[in-house]
């Protein structure tokens, strides 16, 4: 999984006017353009739904306002239990999309299973394959997604309004090009980096695939994952982009160093007056762009 280490100079893409946003946090950027010129900080946990253990780490952190969404698998041992959860205490849930681990749900039909097992064997190929267009599985693609889709409907009684991927698969070449995510949704853009921490190519293929999430999706100004915690500075910077951007922040609670930063409290005192908040708290912008007013 990619990890970022500095945000100093990380780059949101233009808005849909074709005006570049300024690379460190500025009154210019979508979110300072918004009432009040207050950002948002989204801290989103990711795999709920998979098992027990990891539901529960969630919640506890869900319970006292540190986790403000999660990203639900369907069709794992905990999902249905977990959607009961999410629907009874109000934690706002989006979809994980699963396109490389199998399922351990039981009932799940067979054919959904061996699709999947193709998609992942031709993902997890190399490193190269989930930006290469496999015409042979387009097929395979589509059910898969419209399944998870389906299912999630089923069991927390409403579509998705949020959706990622597992492994950030919900960005390969197939999902994108096949448009398999509903247009409108709030979908997880690329890692946020410091110019110079990835080569060239990296860089310019993230920024033509985060382009392209924003003509038909909405999407945050930056995306980063919660650890590492130390240098303490490197989370006070992403904090700093929150107080005038619209930040995610992706965190698995299940691990322990991260169940105990924000089970414990200690980002309330990190983030000073930057507030967490679900996305729908976000006031997304309605047209073509994916971004704030």
């Amino acid at each position: 999984m990619d990890r970022e280490t500095d945000i100093l100079t990380a780059r949101p893409i233009p808005s849909s006017s074709g005006t570049d946003l300024q690379s460190k946090m500025s009154p210019r950027s979508p979110a300072a353009r918004s009432a009040g010129n207050t950002g948002f900080l989204i801290v989103n946990a990711d795999d709920w739904g998979q098992d027990r253990l990891t539901t529960n780490k969630i919640l506890e952190c869900a319970a006292i306002g540190t986790v403000s969404s999660v990203s639900a698998f369907v069709f794992m041992e905990d999902s249905e239990r977990a959607a009961a959860l999410a629907r009874e205490k109000a934690i706002e849930a989006g979809l994980h999309l699963n396109l490389v681990t199998p399922v351990s749900a039981t009932g799940v039909p067979a054919q959904l299973q061996e699709r999947q097992r193709k998609i992942a064997h031709h993902l997890f190929r190399n490193r190269y394959a989930q930006v290469v267009f496999h015409p042979g599985l387009a097929g395979s693609f589509e059910y898969v997604v419209k399944a998870q889709m389906d299912e999630f409907r089923r069991i927390y009684g409403a579509d998705p309004e949020k959706i990622d991927g597992h492994h950030h698969m919900h960005l390969c070449a197939n999902v994108l090009l096949q448009r398999l995510l509903k247009p409108g949704t709030i979908v997880r853009r690329s890692f946020s980096f410091e110019r110079g921490q990835k080569s060239l190519v990296n860089r310019l293929y993230r920024n033509v695939v985060d382009r392209s999430l924003a003509r038909r999706h909405r999407i945050t100004d930056y995306f980063f994952s919660l650890p590492p915690l130390e240098p303490a500075s490197r989370l006070q910077r992403i904090y700093s982009l929150a107080r005038q951007g619209v930040v995610e922040v992706e965190t698995h609670p299940v691990n322990p160093v991260e169940h105990a930063y924000l089970a414990g409290g200690r980002i309330l005192n990190d983030i000073g007056g930057v507030r967490i908040v679900p996305p729908s708290a976000v006031p997304w912008r309605a047209s073509t762009g994916g971004r704030r007013s």
